[in-house]
């Protein structure tokens, strides 16, 4: 995990930053489930890692959506085509 972080801070481009993000919350995901194992309160924690790697993947494609509009010219959030 510490070689993620390294990726997400040093990155040479943007998109190795957005990648290092992503697999830090998946592995963010993995520890929750480990946790709700070793706890055994598995139920609880499944849905934990469930609204964990949806917000992860929200983020990710929003991000990746904000960097597409900005590197065709429009950096504006709203409207759509």
């Amino acid at each position: 995990m510490a070689l993620n972080l390294i990726r997400t801070v040093k990155g040479p481009t943007i998109f190795d930053r957005l990648v290092g993000v992503n697999v830090i919350g998946v592995n963010g995901v993995l520890l929750i489930i480990v946790l709700g194992v070793v706890f055994n309160r598995l139920d609880m924690f499944i849905d934990l890692a469930l609204v964990y790697a949806l917000l992860n993947f929200v983020g990710v494609v929003g991000v990746s959506k904000y960097l597409e509009n900005a590197q065709n010219g429009d950096a504006s959030t709203g409207g759509g085509e």
